[in-house]
């Protein structure tokens, strides 16, 4: 885990972004000795995020289809 100044850190602020990124997390020192971990955030998707799809079907036919599969 790579440890950072706060000077280094402001300074080279998107590599150590990058960094905690890459490792899950960098800790920053000051000078008064406290440090502090920065951690990326998880992105979190949602299950009906799903990717479309080009289908040359009416609205009718979709709803004609649900109908049908529900009368099964």
């Amino acid at each position: 885990m790579q440890v950072y100044t706060y000077s280094e850190a402001r300074q080279k602020l998107a590599i150590v972004l990058e960094q905690a990124e890459n490792t899950g997390k960098v800790l920053i020192r000051r000078k008064d000795g406290r440090t502090f971990a920065l951690i990326p955030e998880k992105i979190t998707s949602s299950p009906l995020d799903v990717p479309s799809i080009k289908a040359r079907i009416t609205t009718q036919e979709i709803v004609d289809i649900v109908r049908e599969g529900g009368e099964r």
